[in-house]
């Protein structure tokens, strides 16, 4: 006889069409109950594609009665995209297979260090990738990666992003000096962002890679609400106070039925160069209590280390300035796994 646990079980291995990852930490699944020899179950999705819910519906079925279940429905709440007002509904951005943002619900985690880098490592497996800073308050991804070249535009007025180890990358820091502060109310916090988004020639990309601001602001629902992302990636460190913003951000992203792909766990801890003793100075399983909490997966988690914070400073990111070093490789590593997940190279 099925039960609660064998029919999640054999939901965890229905994928979702045109991805490695299953429906189960997509986060799709919303009830599963069991009368009698029945399996019922009920999922949730945003898709304007009919033809992906029927093959998630099927699939389901399928792998339920393969699992014991005497019968099985599979019922599907399927919700159109929303409508951000005055703004079209999530679209994808031509030429670009995957768009995923990288997000954190407060400041200081470290989050473009992870954009960054897990940016390069992505490219580094063969992949053709770009680099949208969204953070149009305090961009650094043009410290980052060294760069204080000018944008200039193509015969068709678009945006021609700036190319730097083999990324495109776009960014407030590039149109503005360090000395200069944004201004910016509402409505053109929502101009700009949708022109870094439409505007800039990022094509031909595998992926686009958004490193978003702190918090759940204008910057994020333009995004959410107007962008087909195939997923979120949470930055956070291991204390409390990081983590309950994280929830929140993982929350914005739920509520607007964008999956997240996982929890980045940065500053996990601090190894001494000359004893090898680990000291979890932010403290300690965080990233892990909360991955669990949100049914998605911990990606890694990147200790603390000066030749993370020398190579953003010096403009050459630790997966190119310090590729040996176990930041690096942590770096790596999550890339890896999102490769897995995104289907890439």
């Amino acid at each position: 006889m099925i039960n609660e646990h064998s029919a999640r079980a054999a939901l965890a291995t229905v994928k979702y069409p045109g991805f490695s990852r299953d429906i189960v930490s997509f986060g799709l699944v919303k009830e599963v109950r069991i009368e009698g020899g029945c399996a019922k179950v009920f999922l949730a999705l945003t898709t304007s594609e009919p033809a992906v819910a029927a093959k998630i519906r099927d699939a389901a079925r399928d792998a339920l009665l393969a699992a014991g279940a005497e019968s099985a429905e599979v019922k599907i709440d399927i919700q159109a995209p929303a409508q951000a007002a005055g703004l079209p509904g999530p679209q994808g951005i031509p030429g670009v297979r995957h768009i995923v943002a990288v997000a954190s619900g407060k400041g200081g985690v470290g989050k473009s260090t992870v954009s960054a880098n897990l940016a390069l490592a992505l490219s580094r497996r063969g992949n053709r990738v770009g680099l949208l800073d969204c953070d149009l308050y305090g961009p650094s991804i043009a410290l980052m990666f060294g760069c204080n070249e000018r944008p200039c535009a193509d015969e068709q007025d678009r945006i021609l992003p700036i190319e730097r180890d083999g990324l495109k990358l776009m960014s407030m820091g590039f149109l503005a000096d360090d000395t200069t502060p944004a201004v910016l109310r509402g409505p053109m916090v929502t101009r700009y962002t949708q022109q870094f988004l439409r505007q800039v020639a990022w094509e031909p990309l595998d992926l686009l890679v958004l490193d978003l601001p702190p918090g759940t602001g204008d910057i994020q629902l333009t995004i959410v609400q107007t962008v087909a992302l195939a997923g979120a990636i949470i930055v956070t460190t291991p204390q409390e106070v990081a983590l309950i913003d994280a929830r929140k951000a993982a929350s914005m992203f739920e509520k607007t039925n964008v999956p997240v792909l996982g929890i980045v766990e940065n500053m996990s801890h601090f190894e001494c160069p000359d004893t090898g003793k680990r000291y979890p100075i932010f403290g300690q399983g965080g990233g892990a209590r909360e991955a669990a909490r949100l049914r998605t997966r911990l990606l890694g988690q990147v200790p603390i280390e000066i030749a993370v914070r020398q190579g953003g400073d010096a403009g050459r990111p630790a997966v190119l300035s310090a590729p040996d070093e176990a930041a690096a490789r942590a770096f790596v590593a999550i890339a890896g796994e999102i490769s897995a997940t995104l289907g890439l190279a």
